[in-house]
């Protein structure tokens, strides 16, 4: 009976409000862990002794609950030595994490207190160290014993997302599960202990379109063929809960913005079948007559449209570019228009995706084509002369009123306006030509003498009798034919000398004339002896003509 009494472990641990399951578990613990008051003998392996060292202490691992706010101070635990006989000679003693602070023990009887509210986010355990020492004398009856508070977890904390606001691209008719983007949230509480920290994640805004992986908290596309033409932005809203998503959990929420991606999977169109343009037709090569546009509803480069035309009896006088800024086909004119040629010209002008797709091409052709109809207006043109210059002739010394030449000019325009002529008389000074101011008829108003000016360059005018602003120059130039009108002149006065003994047929001097004349009129000369002297013997004359 008095060893069974000896082997008695005399210990209590109290742990306010610990559920029956940490219960049993301390009791487990401390089947498992108390030392024996007396030292016994073990024959050892071989025939050894083994000496286990006597222990007086009662002591384990204790537990107390997290968050309490009891008017008391919590009961943690009481520490008991089996040489206590209850006289009052002893004296525990506490130190270490927290001792006399947080926790107090009663030196008499052992009994452990949490005086403060503990948090075990803020501390999970404390260590501290026991001692029985004699009231008197303060001498250790046993040796210090180590032994540890462990703060015991309670769901006190909601699921807390990294981030309060995410923002997710996905792009647009994405295959049912594709993945958008992972939300994490975490609980401050003890993940090893219960469900507190067990979180499940769940939608409560954003379906149908995404759904989310309870346990991964990993958001998917939910629907397919989500469009961004028909919306662009969605608002998910994600709650992760804990205890494992049952009642009595608490939860975070966090909104995730998500937004559709373009991608090419429109192409483009025209809103109208028939565009109408109207050109003058005095507009110059390269001048912009108008400008299509193909509606194409995706952005970016996937929007992006090339304008050509395919065909009508205008591709040779209009050409269209691309402006890449406002997206729209500009047609310009590449050639001279001419309303009384031509009146009007056909396009066919095609608009094509520059980007296009592999995985949408079956919702093609990403191209559309429309008609543009070009009217040429007319323009209030000058008169044009059926030359761009006239040569005439007229013989020098003609009479007076004699017909040089006719010019001639007509108006272009539709209206075909009379024209009347007139001399530059900047470029006839000497006033030598007169012209018919109705019909373009130049003749002379005085003799032309070729040797004095051969040739006459004059501009005329035509103007058009109700638009006097309207008018057309052309250069006119006149050539005065010669006749033979002068006679040559001996080149110079001539004397000679020939000496005295001269041999016959001796050349002693040559003779030359001019005249004025061209020498078209045919041979330049004849020279002769005048008739008196013909007969000399003499001398004798070689005409070389």
């Amino acid at each position: 009976p008095k060893m069974k009494e000896d082997h008695c472990l005399h210990a209590a641990l109290l742990c306010l409000g610990v559920l029956c399951y940490s219960h049993g578990l301390t009791t487990e613990r401390l089947n498992h862990s108390r030392p024996s008051l007396h030292g016994h003998h073990e024959k050892g392996k071989e025939g050894q002794v083994l000496h286990r060292s006597k222990r007086g202490w009662v002591w384990n691992q204790f537990f107390v609950i997290e968050e309490y706010t009891g008017p008391d101070p919590v009961l943690v635990g009481r520490l008991h030595s089996d040489i206590d006989s209850g006289d009052g000679n002893i004296k525990y003693i506490l130190s270490g994490e927290g001792a006399g602070i947080i926790f107090v023990i009663d030196d008499k009887s052992g009994n452990i207190h949490a005086t403060k509210t503990l948090d075990r986010e803020e501390r999970a355990q404390y260590t501290l160290t026991a001692q029985a020492v004699d009231r008197n004398t303060n001498r250790p009856l046993e040796p210090p014993s180590e032994f540890i508070v462990k703060v015991q977890d309670i769901n006190d904390n909601p699921p807390e997302f990294l981030h309060e606001n995410y923002h997710a691209n996905v792009p647009e008719r994405s295959n049912v599960g594709t993945s958008v983007i992972q939300v994490t949230a975490s609980d401050a509480d003890d993940p090893t202990y219960g469900n507190s920290a067990k979180l499940v994640y769940s939608i409560l805004e954003g379906q149908p379109y995404f759904s989310v992986e309870a346990q991964t908290g990993i958001i998917r596309t939910a629907l397919p063929n989500m469009d961004r033409e028909a919306k662009e932005e969605y608002h998910v809203v994600i709650q992760a809960k804990d205890m494992g998503g049952h009642m009595g959990g608490l939860s975070g929420t966090t909104k995730v913005t998500i937004t559709l991606t373009d991608v090419n999977d429109n192409p483009p169109k025209f809103p109208q079948s028939v565009y109408q343009m109207s050109v003058s037709e005095a507009a110059v090569p390269g001048e912009e007559v108008g400008r299509v546009k193909a509606k194409d509803p995706d952005i970016g480069e996937n929007g992006l449209v090339a304008y050509s035309i395919i065909d009508g009896d205008g591709m040779d006088m209009f050409e269209i570019t691309t402006d890449y800024e406002t997206q729209e086909g500009v047609v310009k004119l590449k050639k001279t228009l001419d309303y009384e040629t031509k009146k009007s010209y056909s396009l066919k002008v095609e608009a094509a995706n520059v980007h296009i797709d592999p995985k949408f091409i079956s919702n093609g052709p990403f191209k559309d084509t429309v008609t543009v109809k070009i009217a040429v207006e007319d323009a209030d043109e000058p008169p044009v002369f059926l030359k761009p210059s006239y040569i005439f002739e007229v013989q020098e010394n003609a009479a007076s009123g004699t017909v040089v030449g006719k010019v001639h000019a007509k108006d272009p325009d539709a209206a075909n306006s009379a024209i009347r002529y007139s001399i530059d008389r900047h470029t006839d000074l000497e006033r030598y030509f007169v012209i018919n101011a109705e019909d373009g008829n130049i003749k002379t108003i005085k003799a032309l003498d070729r040797e004095e000016m051969a040739w006459h360059n004059i501009s005329v005018f035509a103007v058009e009798v109700h638009k006097q602003h309207q008018e057309a120059k052309v250069p006119v130039a006149i050539k005065v034919v010669d006749v033979n009108d002068n006679a040559p002149k001996f080149a110079a006065a001539y004397e000679a000398f020939v000496c005295e003994n001269a041999r016959s047929n001796q050349q002693f001097i040559t003779i030359s004339a001019d005249d004025k004349d061209d020498s078209a009129n045919g041979p330049r000369f004849i020279f002769s002896l005048p008739p008196e002297i013909i007969h000399n013997p003499n001398f004798t004359l070689r005409d070389n003509r």
